[in-house]
């Protein structure tokens, strides 16, 4: 069960606020009766008119998207940044990235335009390994890193690591490459974590999400996932 104007968003006609005015206003009706309470729940079996027109139930779609640095997770900015969105103009249906990738972090990101997926794959208690590759600024030692397994305080937040494993050092250039898993999602948090053992990030790029990788996409491209992944993703959750 979704909320009527989300359902209405959904289809494309219009935005959610604007659903929202409609339904006020006694243009929305849910099984041939006037629909005017914000709050009224709907179902996929349940017929839904605005203005009297019947909206069309959106087709499920689902990426895996190798996101270039210096592109936003989101499907509009304010500063007129590249989007995620703008990699999927062919597409009529209002597709959203689940969770997000900082501007200057490249990798893997999906898209769907199903919020029950989307709130399986964010829900805390469904703990998905996800899966990093760190260039540092400086060359942290193993017990700093191991730090990040106990948790490291930074803006009121525990922030922990699943697995953390130093791949190579650059004696000369003063650089390291980290492999580090995480459940959490926090804002900045791995670039957070580094800062706080005085390690900065120079490169970032998530390679893995559960057992969904890059391989065969550049920076820029993506992929349909199969059914066959949905409902491994589906499953893993559950």
């Amino acid at each position: 069960m979704e909320r009527l104007q989300k359902v209405i968003a959904k289809s494309g006609i219009t935005s959610r606020r604007k659903a929202e005015k409609l339904i006020e206003k006694g243009l929305v009706e849910v099984n041939g009766k006037t629909v005017t309470e914000l709050g009224t729940k709907v179902s996929e079996q349940d017929e839904v008119k605005v203005e009297g027109v019947p909206i069309e139930k959106e087709k499920h779609l689902y990426f895996l998207f190798y996101k270039p640095r210096g592109v936003i997770t989101s499907v509009s900015d304010n500063k007129n940044r590249k989007t995620v969105i703008d990699y999927f103009e062919e597409y009529q249906e209002r597709i959203y990235p689940v969770g997000r990738l900082d501007y200057d972090t490249s990798g893997l990101i999906i898209l769907t335009n199903d919020g029950d997926f989307t709130n399986l794959l964010l829900h805390p208690s469904h703990e998905f390994n996800k899966e990093y590759v760190i260039k540092t600024k400086g060359i942290p030692s193993k017990e700093k890193l191991q730090l990040f397994k106990k948790g490291i305080r930074s803006e009121g937040d525990l922030l922990k690591a699943k697995y953390v494993k130093t791949m190579s050092v650059d004696p000369q250039k003063k650089t390291a490459i980290i492999k580090l898993v995480l459940h959490q999602g926090k804002n900045r948090q791995i670039r957070r974590m580094f800062e706080a053992i005085g390690t900065p990030v120079q490169k970032l790029k998530r390679e893995k999400f559960g057992f969904l990788t890059l391989d065969g996409l550049m920076p820029g491209e993506h992929r349909e996932l199969t059914p066959h992944e949905i409902a491994e993703l589906k499953k893993l959750a559950k």
